[in-house]
Formats: C-alpha cells, sequence, structure tokens
C-alpha cells in the first residue's frame, strides 16, 4: 500500500495537488462493483490531505480557458442543506443531512457547555444497514478538535471522486465549518480529509491532463 500526503493551503491548492499526484501513485482498475460499474478509475490507495487555510476564498478551483468547471460556488451553497437537514428527494437513497442534522447541535452544545479538551466530537454518517444499499455513503464521518481556539475538521470518505466530488463536498464541508465555529465562538481551523478511495473517472482523464498542462 502505498500513503500519498498532501499538504496544501488552501482548497483549490488541494484538489490542483491532487490531480497532480494522482497521476504518479494512482493505479488503474476496472470497477467490478459500484458507481460507474465496468468503467475504469485511477485512484490513490489511500491518501491524506492536510488544508491549512481551506476558507480562503474562492472555495472553487479556477481552472483554465476551454476546461468546464468541475463545481460552480451556486452548486455548494446548494449543498449546504445537504450536509445540514434531513429532508430527502424520493430519489434519494440517503443524505448526508440525515445522519448529520442531530449531531451538529450537539457538538456545538458539547464545546460551548462542556469546554474544548475533548474527543468525543465525532459525527457519523451511515450506519450497520449501509452496506445493504446499492450505494453506501461516501462520507462516512467527520470528526472535529479545538486546538489555539480554532475549529478544525478530520474527514473520512471511503469513495471519492476527485474531478467533481472533491471540490463540491469539501467547499459545503468547509462552510458548514465556519457555522460551526461561530456557533462554538472560535475561529476557523484546519480541514485533514482522508480516504482509502480517492479516484478519477476515466472520462475525467483527459480533462486532469489539460488541467495540469496549463499549470
Amino acid at each position: 500500500m502505498n500513503i500519498t500526503f498532501i499538504e496544501a493551503k488552501t482548497l483549490s491548492e488541494a484538489w490542483f495537488q491532487a490531480l497532480y499526484r494522482i497521476q504518479k501513485d494512482g493505479s488503474d482498475y476496472t470497477i467490478e462493483r459500484g458507481s460507474y460499474e465496468g468503467m475504469k478509475r485511477k485512484e490513490f490507495d489511500y491518501v491524506v490531505i492536510r488544508i491549512e487555510y481551506p476558507g480562503t476564498r474562492p472555495l472553487i478551483p479556477d481552472v483554465p480557458p476551454g476546461v468546464p468547471a468541475p463545481v460552480t460556488q451556486e452548486y455548494i451553497d446548494g449543498y449546504l442543506p445537504y450536509l445540514m437537514t434531513g429532508h430527502k428527494e424520493d430519489n434519494e437513497q440517503y443524505t448526508y443531512g440525515e445522519d448529520l442534522e442531530k449531531q451538529i447541535p450537539e457538538v456545538i452544545k458539547m464545546y460551548r457547555e462542556d469546554g474544548y479538551n475533548t474527543n468525543q466530537g465525532y459525527m457519523a454518517v451511515g450506519s450497520s444497514t449501509s452496506i445493504f444499499l446499492e450505494d453506501p455513503q461516501c462520507l462516512r464521518g467527520i470528526d472535529t478538535k479545538i486546538r489555539n481556539d480554532k475549529l478544525h475538521f478530520f474527514v473520512y470518505f471511503r469513495s471519492w471522486d476527485l474531478w467533481g466530488g472533491f471540490p463540491a463536498n469539501l467547499g459545503g464541508i468547509q462552510i458548514l465549518k465556519e457555522y460551526m465555529a461561530s456557533e462554538i465562538g472560535v475561529g476557523d481551523g484546519e480541514i485533514i480529509a482522508a480516504s482509502k478511495g480517492l479516484h478519477l473517472y476515466d472520462y475525467s482523464w483527459d480533462l486532469a491532463k489539460a488541467v495540469l498542462r496549463q499549470n
């Protein structure tokens, strides 16, 4: 197993670095079960990404002319309710908000009432029945820690699309962190994200190469 470590200042830099590193560290394989079955992925064995200032705007990558943006700010703004509320459309198997909605205020309350020196501020996504879903939740947990009067997030994805999912997910999660930090009364801290399934689908390989050629 090859463990890849990436350190970046911003969400955008983290995305560009991950695109570059997956060309070197990623392995190609054909999907036998899961989203886009039968297609190919290029995937890290395991990756840890530290983002020191994830609140730096813009939250979305600035891609070169002629390359379609992987996500828009409008999408990220609309993604936030998906993280924070339990509303689910008829065609959705799950939303992250189903699990996070009740945990978010509890973590805020924990820090405000009991202090910052605790390891219990973990917000879980999914359950023992998730394995029976056709496509189980990709985000599986957001852990929290307050150090030096800043709220830091530790995020784990079991499977994670690097092209569009990475900037959309982390953009929304960053806005959630800013909200929770404000409610607790602390500053905004780092995001450290990890995954054993951060990948590029083969339809985005040429897009990734086009981005890298122009940067």
